[in-house]
């Protein structure tokens, strides 16, 4: 039986003998009744529980006979996300997708941390009526995403007919259709090769669950990069690098983790590149200027290659590097 049919509010729950050393997400979903385990997880994620006066973000964590569990539940939004005004650069539009070049600091979708100033906020509230519905709701049919700081092309589809053709070429990833996905990228060290292919599997990281790592039991997972230009540093050996990375599968953070596994991980990446910072003092001048000027990870989906889900059209469109970047690479290159 549970303590608690929890609603808005804070909620307190002290944890019983036979609870100790039980993990966090497990005892919730034993005492904090009316609240799902994704719920749950991502009121724990979100910062939402404290264990005494401990904010506790590790649904793994495990909790002590006699511990304070306090939960904060906080209002409960519409179900559906709301019309934003939010600009957006948008490449190509018709009945049944759209494409925009999304810039850096726009959150894909709604979510913990995230509820409003999303890319899906901003398609409805452009898109409006010409949405007829994905799964019976006028909203935008998010088939892939890209990180908060990533820049690039995105495609969403508009209808029901159109989302299930994208997720379909998406699942595929291009193997036997004509889905390709290119990324532009900075990253440190320069590859000993022109062109290469990393096969690692990514899986959530064992210990920093916003993060994600090689392990063998994750999902499979495919870049393969190509060399475009190498940069020196300020003794005049190669320092970075610009790479073309095309990906053959989908999983979160893939192109950072893959780069950072085989050694070059990608300039400005604060989570999978923090071994590199002192790298920076190499750099000349203006280059360590328009690196500290970055604030986020050099990298940029450059092209976009699908079949039209409508008319079966093979349409692409490419992005070049956008302005923060292409500074970034024209100071790298002016070391030389």
């Amino acid at each position: 039986m549970t303590d608690h049919q929890l609603q808005e509010g804070v909620h307190e729950i002290t944890v019983s003998g036979d609870e100790g050393s039980r993990r966090l997400d497990r005892v919730l979903a034993l005492r904090a009744g009316g609240l799902s385990r994704s719920r749950l997880k991502a009121l724990i994620v979100d910062g939402q529980i404290t264990v005494g006066e401990r904010t506790i973000r590790d649904p793994a964590y495990h909790v002590a006979a006699g511990e304070t569990i306090t939960i904060r539940v906080p209002p409960a939004v519409p179900a559906e996300p709301a019309a934003e005004a939010i600009p957006l650069n948008i490449v190509y539009e018709d009945d049944a997708i759209i494409v925009i070049d999304k810039p850096a600091g726009l959150v894909v979708h709604p979510a913990a941390g995230h509820d409003s100033g999303t890319l899906v906020n901003a398609l409805i509230a452009h898109c409006g009526e010409s949405l007829s519905g994905i799964g019976g709701v006028r909203r935008p049919g998010i088939v892939h995403r890209l990180d908060k700081d990533t820049t690039g092309l995105m495609v969403a589809a508009k209808t029901d007919r159109a989302h299930r053709s994208l997720t379909k070429q998406f699942a595929d990833h291009g193997r036997t259709g004509a889905l390709r996905r290119g990324y532009l990228a900075l990253a440190w060290g320069a590859p000993e090769r022109h062109h290469g292919t990393i096969v690692a599997a990514i899986d959530r990281h064992p210990h920093a669950r916003d993060k994600m790592a090689v392990r063998a039991s994750g999902r499979e997972a495919i870049t393969h990069w190509e060399l475009l230009e190498t940069f020196p540093g300020a003794d005049g050996r190669p320092l970075a690098t610009a790479l073309a990375c095309h990906l053959e599968t989908g999983r979160t953070h893939q192109i950072r983790v893959h780069l950072a596994h085989i050694g070059h991980p990608l300039l400005g990446d604060k989570v999978y590149g923090a071994g590199f910072k002192t790298k920076a003092s190499q750099l000349g001048p203006e280059a360590r200027q328009a690196l500290a000027g970055l604030h986020r990870q050099a990298l940029h989906a450059y092209l976009l290659t699908l079949e039209h889900p409508i008319t079966g059209e093979v349409m692409e469109w490419q992005s070049g590097w956008p302005a923060d970047l292409a500074h970034l690479k024209a100071a790298l290159a002016a070391a030389r």
